[in-house]
Order: C-alpha cells, then structure tokens, then sequence
C-alpha cells in the first residue's frame, strides 16, 4: 500500500496568505486583493470566488473592474508614463533593480503562491520566480547599448497575458518595459496568478515603479487596454481566437503590438537511431503538464521507426510523477519531485477528457492512459483538475487534437512514410513557435529544417522561449507584430529612427532577424 500523504508544513494556503498580508499590507486586505492604479490600491472591484487546482481549496479571486473604471485606470497609466519617460535611466536603472532585490528576498512566497494558485510542482514555480529575476538582471545590466538612439513611447505598455507564466513572461516583461521608459498597466489572467502578481507589483509599486494592475473580464477592459487611444504598445500572449481579436484592433488603430499566439509544436523524428537521447528528453517534455507553449505535444514519426520510438517513448512515460505539488509522507520532508500537477481547472481537465474519448470514438488508437492510481494524492482531496497523461495514435483529422494544441499532457503521434509527408504533418496548424527534428544526419536536418514553419527549430533538442539575449517568435498565425527576446524586446516597446521597420509579423511586412 503508498504511504499516507500529508500537507508539507507551513505551506498551506492560509500560511500563504498570512504572509501575503504581513509582507505587503497595503495590496492585501483580509480575504481579497486589490487593484493598483493612480498610483494607489483600490478596494475596486467585485471580487470572484476562485479555487486552486490543485485540491479544490477557496483561494483570492480577481476583483474585477467595470469598462468605465478601467478607462480611469488607463488614464491615470497615461499621466505616470508622461512623468517616467523623462526620469533618468540610472534612477529607473536603480528603481527596477531594487524592485529585484525584493522579489528574490520573497522568492519563496511567490513561489508558492503560483503552486496554490496555478498548480505547478514547487520546481518549476521556484524557476519561474528565478527566471524573472535572473533576466530582468541580464537587462539593467546592458540597457544603455540597447536604449541608444531610442525613446519611450508615447503611451503606457499594455500587457494581457495568459496565466501559465506570471512571473518569468509576465512581470519579466513588465519590468523591461519600465526599464526602458515606459509606464505599464496589466490585466491579471482571468484563469490563476492574481495573488503572485499582486505581491509583485506591490514590491515594485514600493519603488516607485508606474506599474497598474487590474483584473477583469477581457470583453469587458478591452475597449481599455486595447483600444484605448492613451495605451502605446499592446502586449499579449494567449490563444489565437482571442489574439486574432486583439489583432483586428490593433492593425485598425496602427497601434505598436506585441501578439504571441498558440500554435502546434511538432516534434519530428526521421533516420533516427540515438532513442537513449530521446527517451532521457520524454519526462522534461512533460513538465508542467505541458501548459506552456513551447510544449511538444505531437510527435511525427516515420512509420518503420515507429516500433523503435515507442521502445524508448512508453517506459519514459510510465515514469512520470504526478499528484499533489505539496503532499509528502512527513510534514518535514523536502518538496515532492513531480513532473506535474494539475492542469489549470477542472473545466480544462474535463475538456481534455472529452476530448480524449471523443478521438478514440472517432478511431485514434490510445498507446497510454496513466491511471489515478499512479498519482500522488491526499485522503480525500478533490482531484477534479487532474489529467493523467495520455498517448494517441493518428487523431482523427475532425478533433481537435489533430491540428490544435492541447494545452494539457495529451500527447499525439503521427506515422508518415516520406518526407513531404513529414513536413505536411509537422505544419499542421499554419505556423508554430518551435520545433524539433530528430534525425542523425546534420546534412539532413539542414535540408528539412528551413521547411518546417517555426521560430526556433532544434536538431534532437526542445527549444524554448528562452533567455536574455535569446531571440523569440513565431512563424504563420502563431506570432503577430514585433519579435521579442534580447534587445528586440527593448526596440518592441521604443521608438527608433523615423520609418523603423521592426522584426516580427505585420500586416505589411515579415521581417525575420
């Protein structure tokens, strides 16, 4: 029989929240957050119930804003950014590397927040904090060179973001945008984060930083935060139908747009014998049950290899850990080692689900169904948001799992007999940010590679976002406006040389660095 699994001391959401309170008072307030803006926390709002994924425990809701609120809100952006733009570089310089020396002193509470509030293993969130941190850093350090020859924006950065990545995609960002000159305002995800993301903008707010960040329904703040004649730059990662919306604004209004989009990151494999590689790579593809989106979640394979891929793909597989991001066998204990937790709710888990059983109803081949049983759980907690991880053979061209990415640990694979097959597959959704192709020929690689429609392409290796001076974007519908990454990131959110033609995807040209 497994152990009896219990709560790891001091971790539990009322822990997490008492800290919150003592930390940063002025943002928390008995059971809710508040918003910041005009400088100020507002009791605004009306706050939504909300429950973590990863046991059903009540946690802080997005107090959400009503339309004429949010205008207020960007309007008061507008008057920081107007002030911030003149402050000198090594006063922001100093402001955003205070605002670093705070986060990395509440690295762990942060940290936590995103377990109880987003559901990833203690690993990962402590990365995601590190990541933030340790790239904002890379640019206070080299930002006179990329700030030469170029100026603030006219209007604040706005920033809608999805909720995977609060703090290393998110607050990463908004600290670079203000870096560079820019007051920023930021809408928290709808979805988990609200907590993290207060927390962090408190500290920053502390060093007078122009930071806004309020919460809302993007129907109801999108005539705000996109639209809005004040905002100078629209920021945003999430999914295509939503971005195709922010898109069509954006292009009408000419306004500076930064649009990161899903797309379906396929991972090739052809003439390929290294299968100890690949089979060491299978459980990291996995973490954070694959919600992100440089996730691989399709897998095209050449047909004669396929006995050979599954030989080293299923015992990888097999081995994943899953459960509860904060259960362990004596309340002392480290942190459990998980590959992942739940996804984000239990609408998600029920959506893949349904997914799932309606493929194989329309003939795809399930190779692997973990079970609950292998999964690390509390007595009694409510496992509702969990998915187990899932393989399925050829998916009907009618689901969605053949041409969208599921955001969740459902994995697909595609069997082709010839290279043109190959790419056709590995294509399938018009675009992606990255890819990888398995293959021991680098001649081969080099010949195959410029075909595939992706950003970043690796040779046997995942390729992800990246860091510092890491470029990053996407090809076809899954990226719209500037490039991001490294210096790109600071020339998307100021202006340049009168008729600069930024790197990125616009709707009148595609300029690739």
């Amino acid at each position: 029989m497994p152990p009896t699994l219990t709560l790891k001391s001091g971790t539990s959401w009322d822990d997490a929240w008492q800290r919150c309170l003592t930390v940063a008072p002025e943002a928390f307030r008995d059971d809710r957050v508040l918003n910041l803006w005009n400088a100020a926390w507002q009791a605004d709002g009306r706050a939504l119930p909300a429950v973590s994924p990863v046991d059903g425990t009540p946690v802080a809701g997005p107090p959400r804003l009503d339309r004429a609120t949010a205008r207020q809100a960007v309007r008061a952006a507008l008057d920081q950014h107007r002030a911030w733009r003149h402050v000198p570089l090594p006063e922001r310089r100093a402001r955003v590397a205070a605002t670093l020396d705070a986060l990395a002193e509440h690295r762990d509470l942060l940290a936590l927040l995103l377990v109880w509030e987003i559901g990833k293993p203690w690993r990962l969130a402590r990365a995601d904090v590190d990541r933030a941190i340790d790239g904002v850093r890379w640019y206070v350090d080299g930002i006179d060179t990329m700030l030469d020859g170029r100026a603030p924006l006219d209007g604040p950065v706005s920033n809608i973001a999805s909720w995977n990545y609060p703090m290393s995609v998110l607050v990463h960002a908004l600290l670079v945008q203000t870096l560079a000159g820019n007051a920023v305002v930021a809408k928290t995800p709808t979805d988990g984060g609200v907590a993290c993301l207060t927390l962090a903008t408190a500290l920053a707010a502390r060093e007078g930083v122009p930071v806004t960040l309020v919460s809302g329904s993007g129907g109801e703040l999108s005539e705000a935060l996109v639209r809005a004649p004040e905002i100078g730059c629209v920021s945003f990662v999430g999914g295509r139908d939503t971005g195709a919306a922010v898109a069509t604004a954006v292009a009408d209004l000419g306004k500076r747009h930064i649009l990161e989009q899903e797309g379906l990151n396929t991972w090739g494999i052809w003439n390929h014998t290294d299968w100890d590689t690949l089979g060491a790579l299978i459980p990291k593809l996995f973490d954070y049950g694959k919600q992100r989106c440089t996730a691989y979640p399709r897998f095209v394979v050449q047909r004669s290899l396929f006995d050979a891929f599954l030989a080293a793909y299923l015992p990888a597989v097999r081995a994943l850990r899953i459960g509860h991001p904060l259960a362990v066998e004596h309340p002392d204990d480290p942190y459990p080692a998980l590959d992942f937790g739940p996804v984000i709710n239990a609408a998600k888990a029920k959506e893949l689900d349904d997914q799932v059983a309606e493929a194989i109803d329309r003939g795809a081949v399930p190779l692997h169904r973990g079970t609950p049983a292998d999964a690390r759980f509390l007595p009694g907690q409510d496992t509702s948001a969990y998915v187990q991880p899932v393989t399925l053979l050829n998916p009907p061209r009618s689901s969605p799992l053949h041409h969208a990415e599921p955001f969740g640990p459902v994995d697909t694979i595609v069997l082709v007999d010839t290279e043109a097959e190959l790419l056709a597959a590995m294509n399938a959704s018009n675009g992606a940010l990255v890819a990888t192709l398995s293959t021991d020929e680098r001649a081969t690689f080099e010949r195959l590679a410029p075909h595939i429609r992706a950003f970043k392409i690796g040779h046997g290796v995942p390729r992800s976002r990246g860091d510092r001076d890491e470029l990053f974007g996407g090809f076809g519908a899954s990226w719209r406006g500037a490039f991001v990454g490294g210096e790109l990131l600071v020339r998307a959110v100021t202006r340049g040389p009168a008729g600069e033609r930024l790197p990125g995807n616009f709707p009148d040209h595609r300029l690739t660095p």
